[in-house]
């Protein structure tokens, strides 16, 4: 028999001066949100730019601070994604096209996945990290993705 649970959280209340109505720009809070995150998070638009980047997201992904890596492509910002093999080689262009963040923005659903990220230094060890993303809309459009992700 399935078990569910659910459980009530406080309501959210916009902070002061933060706009409700739907004409707000979509893109623009959860870039303000992503980028206040304690949690390890990664926005990036259509082209891959990264738009925001939590200050823990660019520790689990070796990226330095957030100042480095935001309006550079995700991929050329520094993030190394190795292959899960013994061999620890850099995905290729095909696999480069199935890592979440770029999934959901091709195919405009849900992705999530495993990656394996290339350690900073030599003496620390590669971390894999499982990512959850989402396309993020605007106007109706996906106008990029919102990516979580968690050391596993």
């Amino acid at each position: 028999m399935a078990h569910v649970e659910l459980s009530l959280s406080e309501v959210f209340v916009p902070a002061a001066g933060t706009s409700t109505e739907l004409g707000s720009d979509n893109f623009g809070q959860w870039s303000s949100t992503v980028s206040h995150a304690d949690e390890p998070c990664l926005l990036i638009d259509a082209e891959t730019r990264v738009i925001a980047v939590s200050a823990s997201g660019c520790e689990l992904l070796c990226l330095g601070t957030p100042e480095d890596v935001i309006g550079l492509p995700l991929l050329d910002g520094g993030l190394r994604l190795l292959d899960f093999t013994a061999n620890r080689g850099e995905l290729t262009e095909p696999e480069i096209d199935k890592i979440p963040p770029l999934l959901a923005l091709s195919s405009g659903r849900l992705a999530r996945g495993l990656l394996r990220v290339q350690a900073a230094s030599a003496d620390r060890p590669d971390s894999t990290v499982d990512a959850i993303s989402t396309p993020v809309l605007t106007d109706g459009l996906v106008a990029g993705s919102l990516t979580f992700f968690c050391e596993v």
